[in-house]
C-alpha cells in the first residue's frame, strides 16, 4: 500500500502542475501527504528536517548557475543582441530554409546560456514570418523551436551552461565539457533526425497543397503564465514584453555572437588552464566543506564564464541598453522563481527517497540495468523527468536519492563517470517533454496553437528523437567508455 500511496502523491503532482498550480504549494504539501499515508515519518520533522534542507542543500549549490544565466540571457535580450544573431542566420539561409534557421537561431542562442522561454518569444515573430513566405504550415513552429531549444543545447552538446549540463557536475566531479565524443554524437543525433522529420513534415504538407494557414500570429502568453512558473525552467512573464521590442540599434553579429562564444571558451579554458594552476588545498578544510576542487570545478567555471560574458555585454553595449538597472534587476528576479520551483521538487523526492518504500523503488529502477549503470541512471532519470515534467527536477531527484549509490556501481564496472554524467544529462531531456511539460505549455501558448493541432511534432523530436540519442549514447559509452 505504500507504494501506491507514492504513487498517488507523484500522479496528483504531475496532474496538479499541469492544471497550473504552483510548485512551491504542491511540493511540500505532497511531501507531507507522502509522509502522513505511509505514517513512516514524523510530519513536521518531514518537512523543516527533510524537505526544507534538501531544497534549501539545491538552492546553495545552484543559485549562482540559475541568478547569472538569467541576467545573462536579459542583457542578450535587451541589447538586441538575440534578435541580431536571428536575423543574420536568416539571412544567410533565406527562407527557403525557414526550418534550418530558426533551428539554428534557436540552438545558436541557448547554447549560450539565452533561457529557452526568452528565445522562443524572441523567434517566434521571426519564425512566424520566414514560414508563411515560404508557405510551410504553422503547425510545424512549435515543434521547429522545440527542436532548437529544449534537445541538443540544453543536454547533449559538451559545454552547454544549461542547468540540465551542471547538475550531474558535483554528483560525479565532472564538468561541462564531460564525455564530449558521446555528447556530439547525441547532438547529431537529435538535430540529424529532428531536422529529417520536420523536413519530411514540410514536403507532406507541400504535396498536399497544405500552406501556411489563416493565423492570429499575435503571441498569447496569458494562458501560460502559470503553467511555466510552476515548472520552473527559467520563464519570467516579464521576460515576454522585453523579448517583442523592437530593438533600434542592434549590434552586429560580431558584436551579438562574441558573447555566446566568449561563456563556452572561457568555461573550456577555465578548466584547462585555471584549474590546474590554482592552490586548492584549502578545500579540504572544515570551513569550506572538506571536499575536492574535483567536486567545485565544474560550477566555479560555469560561474566565471558567465561573470566574464556579463561584463563583456555590459561594456559593448552600453549605450544601447535603455536601462541597465532594470535589465540586471529584471534578470536577477526571473532568476528567484525557477530555483525555488525546481529545489522545492528537490525536496519532495528527498521525502520520497527517505520512505522506506522507496528502497523497493530504487531496487526496481536499479534492476534494470542488471549491472550496468549507465542504463539504471537512464531509467532513473527518465521516470522521474516524466513524472515531474522537468528535466532538471526529476535529475536532481534522481541524483540526490541515487548519486552515492551510481558512483558506486561506476567504481565496481569500471565505468567511467563522464559517460555516466553524459547519459544523466541528455536522460533528462528524453521524456521531460510530455504534454503537461511548463516549456511545452508555453511554446504552443506563444504560438496560439493546441496541443491537438501542434504537440505530435513535439513528441516527435522533443521525446522519441531524444530517447534514440540516448540509446546511442548508451550503447557507445558501453562499447567505448567515457569518450
Amino acid at each position: 500500500m505504500d507504494i501506491f500511496a507514492v504513487l498517488f502523491c507523484l500522479g496528483l503532482l504531475m496532474f496538479l502542475a499541469f492544471r497550473g498550480v504552483t510548485l512551491l504549494i504542491l511540493a511540500p504539501a505532497l511531501a507531507v501527504l507522502a509522509a502522513a499515508l505511509t505514517g513512516a515519518l514524523p510530519l513536521l520533522a518531514t518537512f523543516t528536517q527533510v524537505f526544507m534542507t534538501s531544497t534549501g542543500d539545491f538552492i546553495v549549490s545552484f543559485f549562482p548557475l540559475f541568478f547569472l544565466g538569467a541576467i545573462f540571457g536579459k542583457l542578450m535580450d535587451d541589447s538586441g543582441s538575440a534578435r541580431s544573431i536571428a536575423q543574420w542566420v536568416i539571412a544567410r539561409l533565406g527562407t527557403d530554409k525557414a526550418i534550418l534557421a530558426v533551428v539554428l537561431c534557436c540552438a545558436v542562442l541557448t547554447y549560450g546560456g539565452v533561457s529557452l522561454f526568452v528565445v522562443a518569444f524572441a523567434i517566434f515573430p521571426i519564425a512566424a514570418a520566414l514560414f508563411r513566405d515560404a508557405d510551410i504550415p504553422k503547425l510545424l513552429i512549435p515543434g521547429t523551436l522545440a527542436l532548437g531549444a529544449f534537445t541538443f543545447t540544453m543536454s547533449a552538446l559538451p559545454g552547454t551552461p544549461a542547468i540540465q549540463n551542471a547538475i550531474p557536475m558535483p554528483f560525479f566531479g565532472t564538468t561541462a565539457f564531460a564525455a564530449p565524443v558521446l555528447g556530439i554524437v547525441a547532438g547529431i543525433v537529435m538535430a540529424g533526425l529532428g531536422m529529417a522529420w520536420l523536413n519530411r513534415r514540410a514536403s507532406q504538407a507541400a504535396r498536399a497543397g497544405e500552406g501556411y494557414g489563416d493565423h492570429d500570429d499575435a503571441p498569447k502568453p496569458v494562458d501560460t503564465e502559470t503553467h511555466a512558473r510552476s515548472q520552473g525552467e527559467g520563464f519570467d512573464i516579464n521576460e515576454i514584453d522585453f523579448a517583442m521590442d523592437e530593438k533600434t540599434d542592434s549590434p552586429g553579429f560580431a558584436t551579438a555572437i562574441a558573447p555566446v562564444i566568449l561563456v563556452v571558451v572561457t568555461n573550456f579554458l577555465f578548466l584547462q588552464v585555471v584549474v590546474p594552476q590554482m592552490e586548492t588545498g584549502y578545500l579540504a578544510e572544515p570551513l569550506f566543506g572538506q571536499i575536492t576542487i574535483e567536486a567545485v570545478r565544474g560550477i566555479w567555471s560555469i560561474v566565471f564564464a558567465l561573470t566574464m560574458s556579463i561584463l563583456f555585454l555590459l561594456a559593448v553595449n552600453w549605450r544601447r541598453l535603455k536601462s541597465i538597472k532594470t535589465s540586471l534587476n529584471k534578470g536577477a528576479d526571473a532568476a528567484v522563481l525557477p530555483i525555488f520551483n525546481t529545489a522545492s521538487l528537490v525536496g519532495f523526492g528527498a521525502v520520497i527517497a527517505a520512505l522506506p518504500v522507496f528502497q523497493s523503488l530504487t531496487d526496481a529502477m536499479l534492476g534494470f540495468g542488471e549491472g550496468n549503470p549507465l542504463v539504471a541512471v537512464a531509467v532513473s532519470v527518465t521516470t522521474l523527468s516524466a513524472i515531474t515534467g522537468s528535466a532538471s527536477g526529476g535529475m536532481s531527484i534522481a541524483l540526490d536519492a541515487l548519486g552515492s549509490q551510481f558512483v558506486s556501481l561506476a567504481a565496481a564496472t569500471n565505468t567511467s563517470l563522464e559517460a555516466i554524467h553524459r547519459v544523466t544529462s541528455v536522460a533528462s531531456g528524453a521524456l521531460d517533454a510530455l504534454p503537461h511539460n511548463g516549456a511545452v505549455i508555453t511554446v504552443l501558448g506563444i504560438c496560439g496553437l493546441s496541443h491537438k493541432e501542434a504537440y505530435g511534432d513535439i513528441f516527435v523530436v522533443a521525446v522519441i528523437v531524444p530517447m534514440l540519442a540516448l540509446v546511442a549514447v548508451i550503447l557507445l559509452a558501453t562499447f567505448l567508455g567515457g569518450i
